[in-house]
């Protein structure tokens, strides 16, 4: 009896301890990507970004709607706003345990608060990633009050420290990129693949199909997808101190530490297998123009009133249909191409 007492001590303490490293890593984590890693939080007019103690606390049940965004700073000057390469809203709903994912393509002409109307991706130049929450959150109809930013860097980081994702790359993807001495030249080769930190990157950054960024922005949806189910595995749960301590200089935020900590509670039990994925705007929903460049005019309260409409609970027939077509999206959803 009395070895069996000590049995029990010695797994407490190891059981306290563990879960000691764990939550300092995590404190640790959340503390650093608060900081100004990516982009400078100083705005144009002297103004500040939101900082975490300046947004309302989430109350961990209602939706929450988070800005990702993928910037480029290859030959950017210290302070400088880089153009956001990519931009995702994500859309979680606590209650139906469901994500949903919106690429917003970065040629969509909108109004820019304050600074005139634009190619989308300009706004975090303009005014910092304060000012790209603002226009995304006009574009969508959504209220977007928090953002997660990285680099290429920072991507490659993440993918590697979760041990790669594993994709099938639909076609060969070869592109000679000549800004950095080939340092980000795509070569991938067709069919099912680990992917680290570089080919991944490769993956999600390749627009030379026919379609062009119609389809990557969809290549990135399901890469992020991938990472997310991955980052669910025992695995990489385990390994979660490293992974978090190898892609915080590469991460900022304006989330607190206690919403990341409801926020990560609440990943763990989404459904990562169909998440909702969707481009903005959608097929049909914009005119192409060259009045700067070559841009996409969108019906904006067209797009605002089919975001709605996807973010509505899924009824039974809904999901069965989504079952039958593999997802919530298909060839005949207007959202692909």
């Amino acid at each position: 009896m009395r070895m069996w007492k000590r049995v029990l001590l010695l797994m407490l303490v190891v059981i306290a301890a563990t879960a000691g490293y764990y939550g300092y890593s995590f404190y640790e984590f959340a503390q650093n990507i608060q900081a100004p890693n990516v982009v400078t939080p100083a705005l144009p007019d002297g103004g500040a970004a939101t900082k975490a103690a300046e947004i309302p606390e989430w109350d961990g049940q209602e939706r929450v709607n988070i800005l990702l965004m993928g910037v480029d700073r290859r030959g950017m000057k210290n302070n400088g706003l880089p153009r956001s390469d990519s931009m995702m809203l994500v859309s979680i709903d606590p209650a139906s345990k469901r994500y949903d994912l919106f690429s917003i393509l970065r040629d969509t002409y909108v109004d820019i608060p304050g600074n005139g109307s634009s190619r989308i991706n300009s706004a975090i130049v303009d005014g910092g990633p304060e000012l790209a929450m603002k226009t995304v959150s006009q574009f969508t109809g959504l209220p977007v009050d928090r953002y997660v930013i990285t680099d290429f860097e920072g991507f490659k980081a993440l993918i590697d420290a979760v041990g790669g994702v594993e994709i099938d790359v639909e076609k060969n993807m070869y592109y000679h990129d000549p800004t950095d001495k080939g340092v980000y030249d795509i070569n991938l080769k067709k069919g099912v693949q680990q992917l680290d930190g570089n080919k991944a990157l490769q993956y999600v950054r390749f627009r030379h199909d026919a379609t062009s960024d119609y389809t990557r922005t969809e290549r990135q949806r399901k890469l992020l997808a991938a990472v997310a189910s991955q980052m669910k595995s025992g695995t990489s749960l385990i390994q979660l101190p490293s992974i978090l301590k190898q892609v915080a200089p590469y991460i900022q935020t304006n989330i607190s530490s206690m919403d990341m900590l409801k926020l990560s509670a609440l990943g763990l039990k989404l459904d990562t297998m169909q998440p909702g994925n969707y481009q903005l705007p959608p097929m049909g929903m914009f005119r192409e123009s060259h009045k700067a460049g070559a841009v996409l005019i969108p019906d904006v309260d067209q797009i605002q009133s089919f975001i709605q409409e996807k973010l509505e609970p899924p009824t039974e027939t809904m999901q069965q249909e989504d079952n039958k077509t593999d997802g919530s999206t298909d060839s005949k959803d207007s959202t692909r191409m």
